[in-house]
């Protein structure tokens, strides 16, 4: 089962980074949204330096203000979700967004707000009973999402599934919600809608580890390597496209999937990784021993089996490896 505090790097939307960390995510957390825009002139380029002002339309004072940067974005994380307005202004020039409504999800993407004469940018506000409204869907999604957490951590799988389907009525494309739809039915052992749910969550987004690592695990675990050996592959390839030089758990998966099929020197190089990224996996340097026990070179794996021996004294493979290690001496 993958570890869902992977995301908590790399999600900073609320609705992303609660919904998959339900193991790890502290009680306290806040549900917040990203606003994400870039500011333009009148024939389409981009404005590096102007100020960026959002508001909150709600029932509550919330501002913020920005630069843009040298391609004329600017990006806002922790905001209160519903409606804002959002106002760009530049030697006098101004350009506004008006009645933007920030969802929990992925960063939302306001359309470019150009600059011009005031009088342009001018335009009414939502009415108090649209505001009314929108935050009252609002709540009503984050209850929905409260309960399912809820239920999860209570090991009622199905309450937090039905609670996740209901957000996903307002949210059709929350990906996050899928997965960790699909890692509740994978704690109730039902493969088959967790695999059908693990997809749905890479069709809305294909760019996140989790979903593929979770699918490799399953296709493991039902004997299909070539498969598992592919989603584990692009579960690596993306966790070292963020920046983190891969996932430690991610990569083992890989190895132990290589090793199933039984090629021992490919595997090892994954443990070998595996090991680099995460000192402290014992795990993954008993496996590095066992590779290459399994091709013949027995003084090799000594080496391995020690650094099990100091992190994992009496792990689940100790007295294994001290007959190894008798072995080799």
């Amino acid at each position: 089962m993958v570890r869902w505090s992977v995301f908590r790097t790399l999600l900073i939307t609320a609705f992303a980074l609660i919904v998959v960390g339900y193991l790890s995510t502290p009680a306290s957390a806040q549900l917040t949204a990203v606003a994400r825009g870039k500011v333009v002139d009148k024939d389409g380029k981009p404005v590096e330096g102007a100020e960026v002002k959002g508001e909150f339309l709600g029932d509550v004072v919330r501002e913020w203000t920005m630069k843009t940067d040298k391609a004329g974005q600017f990006l806002r994380a922790g905001l209160s979700p519903g409606m804002w307005k959002i106002t760009a202004t530049k030697d006098g020039l101004v350009g506004v967004a008006n009645n933007v409504r920030l969802n929990l999800g992925d960063p939302n993407l306001i359309p470019p707000i150009e600059l011009g004469e005031p009088k342009k940018a001018a335009a009414a506000n939502m009415s108090a009973k649209e505001i009314e409204a929108a935050n009252k869907k609002q709540a009503e999604m984050e209850a929905d999402f409260n309960a399912a957490k809820t239920a999860f951590e209570a090991g009622d799988f199905d309450a937090a599934i039905a609670g996740l389907q209901r957000v996903l009525v307002n949210l059709p494309n929350c990906a996050a919600c899928y997965l960790s739809i699909g890692d509740a039915y994978n704690k109730k052992n039902d493969m088959a809608n967790a695999e059908t749910a693990y997809l749905k969550s890479i069709e809305l987004d294909a760019t996140k580890p989790a979903p593929y690592a979770a699918l490799a695990t399953i296709y493991n675990g039902q004997k299909k390597f070539d498969e598992a050996s592919k989603m584990s592959a692009k579960a690596n390839e993306l966790s070292e496209a963020s920046g983190g030089g891969g996932d430690a758990g991610s990569v083992f998966n890989q190895g132990v999937i290589l090793w199933n099929q039984s090629k021992a020197a490919e595997a090892e190089v994954q443990f070998l990784k595996a090991s680099t990224l995460d000192p402290k996996m014992a795990d993954a340097f008993y496996w590095v021993g066992m590779c290459r026990v399994n091709q013949g070179k027995l003084p090799d794996a000594k080496a391995p089996f020690l650094e099990y021996m100091k992190l994992a004294p009496t792990g689940q493979y100790a007295e294994q490896v001290k007959a190894m290690l008798d072995v080799i001496k």
